[in-house]
């Protein structure tokens, strides 16, 4: 498969994945949290399916299209394994993690320390999204929607 084709099914995966869990997102309280702002595109698709809710991104710098920014209060800079500390607790709702490079040794060492952060940022209940793997014990895998294939994209609730 192309790298193109692979990317177009990572992101068809990504937002056919969002598209089936607001429902299971609605009755949950706290904020939704996007890890890897990225040109905001995400964002953009969350916060249309969540508008009365608080959305924060994270990313090492500002490189979305302004229309797809959330404003300063919301938009939280540095690295995401420092930065994304300061919310554990936050009892997120949603927490949703497209960072992988597609590097495995890169991702390898995000794996260190992504999953903690997602566990502690997660109210009880709440729903994971993440472009790689987020094992923990704390989080119970859940079934993918029709036509996504096991491993492109991973979906949780927390315990």
């Amino acid at each position: 498969m192309s790298r193109l084709d692979s990317f177009i099914r990572r992101l068809t995966a990504q937002r056919d994945i969002l598209n089936s869990i607001v429902d299971m997102v609605q009755p949950i309280e706290g904020p939704v949290l996007e890890f890897g702002l990225g040109n905001g595109r995400t964002y953009d698709h969350l916060r249309e399916h969540f508008p009365d809710r608080r959305i924060i991104a994270f990313d090492r710098d500002v490189r979305s299209y302004s229309s797809s920014t959330p404003p300063a209060e919301n938009m939280v800079t540095g690295e995401i394994r420092e930065s994304g500390q300061a919310f554990v607790g936050i009892g997120a709702a949603l927490a949703h993690a497209d960072i992988g490079t597609g590097h495995d040794e890169i991702d390898a060492v995000t794996l260190t320390w992504l999953p903690q952060l997602m566990v502690g940022v997660l109210a009880t209940g709440g729903i994971a999204v993440s472009g790689l793997p987020i094992e923990r014990p704390e989080l119970e895998p859940l079934p993918l929607p029709p036509g996504i294939k096991e491993g492109r994209y991973y979906l949780y609730r927390r315990r």
